[in-house]
């Protein structure tokens, strides 16, 4: 054969920048597979060949970080924005104010101004305890408790508009999309009660907030950490009671078949989480048709603590089961409960644009008795030391007028009042302040973040520690910077 016609060995046409890409790719890849399996990324598919380790519910309980001071949280959600210079926060500056227009800074949902009509506190306000907090008429009985809370009196948030500030709030991001504070206590220390939810939420009779069920949404979490509502009366939780004709023992058969049906793919897939995830929340929802109607059979309770929560009293009716069911079911191991108080829109909730007087007594008429009555009755049970109690709306209220008329107050992000108790708290004292006229805080600002580090700190969980992979970032609660705890209401 002549030279020229012989084939030539396809190699030896491999340029040399050809020959390390080809070899750096396969080379590269074995040493990536020793890596991974260093990280024990191939386990799961021995165990799953094997079928030597059972399938842990990702609501199992896990260890926290360090000690916790809290098992449980009750965030008291007073949806639409309290005001605080009415409530907690004691102006005694704006005294004689009343329509006087001044120069000041604010912003709105009426955007921003630079000079506003003060409107004075429409209510007197009083000391109380042996810490001496000061707190308006509008809340008689939790005036009773205040050597109890830590009231902050210099809370921001980045959103003076409802949805994006109830966001900020609940999932600490302005944006759709993010797990719920309770989301992330479920996911760091999962549950202790496996017959009900880990995370629950009580709305208010007129319906639920401006931005829905995004406040208690998982997020990019799977959806076994999301909020699942329950109410106070009739079927605690809707589209579970099963059909008349499905006795419990067909139930139970059901759910044993599809068990059976998928536990072959179980025992041989690698990726076996999502399914077995799956059966996991259907065991739950059977289990949940039998223990659910038990907790919020609140005839088991005593005549005595029905009155003290008001549940004689239709104004204090509704809120005072929420609050009263919250109790038992802190008792019954459920981690994060939310209670809204408000719905809906304008008047229906705390925002008091038109009217403050007639907007504040009804809601702080409907919700002050059964607050303080939650506080008393976890204090003597000797479950307020375990238990974070946490009181506060999205945002506050401006100390001058929306209108030309009228005693209505616009949005107010830049300076607010929330409260916290239990769980830990040092109670009796305030932290931070607003100016003479609460419009900014002035004195240590606290951002939403900082209470939601104090906590997940308190829950025995690291804020900047506590993540969860996703989109390629270790997603975090706080965010990407790191987040102090507000250690001065820490015991």
């Amino acid at each position: 054969m002549n030279e020229q016609n012989k084939p030539r060995n396809t190699f030896c046409r491999r340029t040399r920048r050809e020959f390390f890409w080809e070899a750096g790719g396969a080379f590269t890849s074995v040493a990536l597979t020793g890596l991974l399996s260093g990280d024990g990324f191939f386990n799961q598919q021995v165990i799953a060949a094997e079928n030597t380790s059972e399938f842990k519910p990702p609501l199992a309980p896990k260890p926290p970080h360090f000690e916790a001071k809290a098992k449980n949280v009750i965030f008291l959600f007073m949806y639409g924005g309290p005001s605080h210079i009415d409530t907690f926060d004691y102006k005694p500056a704006m005294k004689g104010m009343d329509g006087k227009t001044i120069q000041v800074k604010t912003f709105g949902r009426g955007g921003h101004r630079n000079e506003g009509r003060i409107v004075e506190p429409r209510w007197n306000f009083k000391q109380h305890g042996e810490s001496g907090q000061w707190v308006s008429d509008l809340f008689p009985h939790l005036a009773k408790c205040v050597d109890d809370i830590a009231f902050l009196k210099s809370m921001t948030a980045d959103s003076p508009i409802h949805g994006s500030a109830m966001l900020m709030m609940n999932t600490g991001r302005i944006l759709s999309g993010s797990p719920c504070l309770g989301s992330w206590i479920n996911y760091g220390l999962g549950s202790v009660n496996e017959n009900l939810p880990g995370f629950v939420v009580m709305l208010d009779p007129t319906g639920g907030p401006i931005s829905g069920a995004k406040n208690w949404s998982s997020g990019f979490m799977p959806a076994t950490y999301q909020g699942v509502i329950v109410r106070s009366q009739g079927s605690p939780i809707l589209d579970l009671t099963p059909p008349k004709s499905m006795t419990r023992p067909i139930q139970r058969e059901l759910l044993d078949s599809l068990y059976s049906a998928n536990s072959e793919h179980l025992a041989t897939r690698a990726d076996n989480s999502e399914l077995a995830a799956r059966i996991a929340s259907y065991e739950l929802a059977f289990k949940m048709q039998q223990h659910a109607p038990e907790a919020v059979e609140l005839t088991q309770e005593t005549e005595a603590t029905h009155k003290l929560y008001g549940l004689e009293n239709p104004q204090t009716e509704d809120f005072g089961r929420k609050c009263l069911l919250a109790r038992r079911l802190v008792e019954r191991g459920v981690r994060f409960i939310q209670v809204y108080s408000g719905g809906n829109h304008n008047d229906a909730n705390w925002d008091a644009h038109g009217d403050l007087e007639k907007n504040h007594n009804y809601h702080a008429g409907r919700t002050d008795q059964p607050i303080a009555a939650l506080l008393q009755d976890l204090k003597q049970r000797g479950l307020l030391d375990q238990t974070l109690v946490v009181w506060g709306g999205e945002f506050g209220r401006q100390p001058t007028a929306e209108y030309a008329n009228g005693t209505g107050r616009d949005h107010n992000s830049y300076g607010f009042t929330m409260w916290a108790a239990g769980g830990g708290i040092r109670g009796g004292q305030s932290i931070g302040a607003t100016d003479e006229i609460g419009s900014a805080a002035v004195e240590e600002p606290l951002h939403v973040r900082r209470l939601h580090a104090t906590i997940l700190h308190q829950m025995g969980l690291d804020p900047n520690r506590l993540s969860y992979f996703f989109g390629g970032l270790e997603r975090k609660l706080v965010g990407v910077e790191p987040v102090e705890p507000i250690h001065q209401m820490i015991a």
